[in-house]
């Protein structure tokens, strides 16, 4: 999976309840655009180059992976939504919201409609005091100095006051951090390893990330399965109880939660279709013996998908020992999950249809299942 770019964003409001106007644009550049790192202290500035209310001003970091001419896009679509109405004068006005991206990583970019690192931010203190707070040491790649030298030498002598009042992180309202340990769980294609590793960078999470690509016998099985399943189970069964074992083990203070894109009883359910009934009878032997011990997650998350979005998503993502997968085959994994699920009483179970919903490219498809995770989590003992 491709890593999200990070955005610098300065906003500013001058009209109205310019408050409540900042945080409203950042909960919307949260639910349209990306994940919210930080947040500066709001400070207010009297306005420069035009005679008008204070502004308040304030500056955030943001992951995304839409390119920045989509970002810039939907900023100025946030702004309008917001209730500014841009006029024909190229001076400075007062604004209800003003949106401008500062850094877009290490780029410079020059076009008719963005230039980024901004014009003479370096000029402004209104910019360089909020940026200083969230982004000290981040470089300026035309001048090659710091937000923190920048600042030092800005020549800006405009009274910047800092208030005391605190914008909110909009994923917040996703409270993962109370708890230990969920896996998302669901059938091949369904996009589970896509889901952990955004919830991971999104919430300060410790992925757990099963290792199938490194399973010599997974081509092999799915060029003669009748060969190769009993090898294939029992080498996943090997590998998942070490990984699980060594990961829950490790504790990590800087991590909040761990979460997995399996549950060791995947095993159980695979193998239960893949082998013949005297294979599958010892296999769940050992399984229960190595097993026994191993902590159980707090949330069982199963993304369900239907049949054809699962071959889809297995055409997309191109794995070629992948693309002869039958129909067949994914459904009795389906079933196989589902009804292993109905039977689980330990299990803190969440079933989730995705078969509609494309979190890889529609955020508010991601955001939605985060509310239907956060929607199931039971309150830690």
């Amino acid at each position: 999976m491709t890593q999200p770019t990070t955005f610098h964003i300065a906003l500013g409001s001058n009209k109205g309840d310019k408050f409540k106007n900042l945080q409203n644009a950042i909960d919307a550049i949260y639910a349209k655009i990306g994940n919210i790192t930080l947040i500066s202290k709001v400070y207010k500035s009297t306005a420069l180059g035009f005679e008008s209310d204070n502004f308040y001003n304030c500056c955030l970091v943001l992951e995304s992976f839409l390119k920045p001419k989509k970002v810039l896009k939907i900023l100025l679509n946030i702004e309008t939504a917001l209730g500014r109405k841009r006029t024909e004068n190229t001076g400075y006005e007062a604004r209800i919201i003003d949106l401008d991206i500062i850094f877009v990583g290490n780029q410079v970019i020059d076009t008719n409609t963005l230039q980024v690192p901004h014009p003479e931010m370096e000029k402004r203190q209104f910019v360089l005091l909020p940026l200083n707070d969230i982004a000290p040491k981040v470089n300026h790649p035309k001048f090659n100095k710091t937000v923190a030298t920048l600042l030092n030498e800005c020549k800006d002598n405009s009274v910047i006051e800092p208030l005391n009042i605190w914008l909110k992180k909009p994923n917040k309202i996703f409270d993962f951090s109370k708890y230990n340990y969920i896996a998302i769980e669901g059938n091949i294609g369904a996009g589970k390893t896509t889901l952990v590793t955004k919830m991971a960078n999104d919430f300060n999470a410790k992925p757990i990330l099963e290792r199938f690509a490194d399973n010599p016998f997974l081509p092999k099985f799915y060029e003669d399965a009748s060969r190769y399943a009993f090898t294939l189970e029992m080498s996943f069964l090997a590998d998942r109880y070490q990984q699980i074992s060594d990961d829950l083990a490790q504790f990590d203070l800087f991590k909040d939660f761990i979460v997995s894109d399996y549950d060791v009883f995947k095993s159980l359910i695979f193998s239960k279709i893949t082998l013949n009934k005297d294979e599958f009878s010892l296999y769940r032997k050992l399984f229960y013996l190595m097993y026994k011990d191993i902590a159980k997650p707090e949330l069982y998350v199963y993304l369900y998908q239907n049949t054809e979005r699962l071959q889809q998503n297995i055409k997309k993502r191109g794995r070629d020992y992948e693309q002869n997968i039958a129909n067949d085959y994914l459904e009795k994994i389906n079933t196989g999950y589902l009804d292993f699920l109905k039977t689980q009483k330990d299990f803190n179970v969440k079933i989730i249809d995705v078969s509609n919903r494309d979190f890889v490219e529609n955020r508010a498809d991601y955001l939605w299942i985060l509310g239907e995770i956060t929607s199931s989590l039971p309150e830690k003992k």
